[in-house]
């Protein structure tokens, strides 16, 4: 009961659903999408922390040659050790999300 120019997606999408049925017989494409999912989180907890690297970095920099600051530089090191702040929060769920991984196994 499709129009015609959705057919070849949904036969495709079914294909799909077969393959990952066959790949995952219990979860199939929840399983992939779920998998997926963790594989987003965690590039994401990566790409934080790498923020904060870099913040960090920066912060260094700034403090090693205070003689050089400015007062807009001060107060761009106040946000930037704000962010740090925020940002080496992050250590946190990355070490819940590294046990959860431990934890779970049927992901892969």
């Amino acid at each position: 009961e499709l129009p015609e120019h959705q057919r070849g997606d949904a036969v495709s999408s079914m294909v799909y659903e077969a393959n990952a049925r066959v790949r995952d017989p219990v979860y199939g494409c929840v399983g992939a999408i779920s998998s997926l999912q963790q594989q987003i989180d965690m590039l994401q907890t990566q790409l934080a922390l790498a923020q904060a690297e870099v913040v960090h970095m920066r912060m260094r920099h700034v403090t090693n040659s205070p003689e050089n600051a400015s007062p807009s530089s001060r107060s761009h090191m106040s946000q930037l050790s704000h962010q740090a702040k925020s940002l080496f929060s992050m250590d946190m769920v990355d070490q819940h999300h590294h046990n959860m991984e431990e934890d779970d196994s049927l992901w892969g």
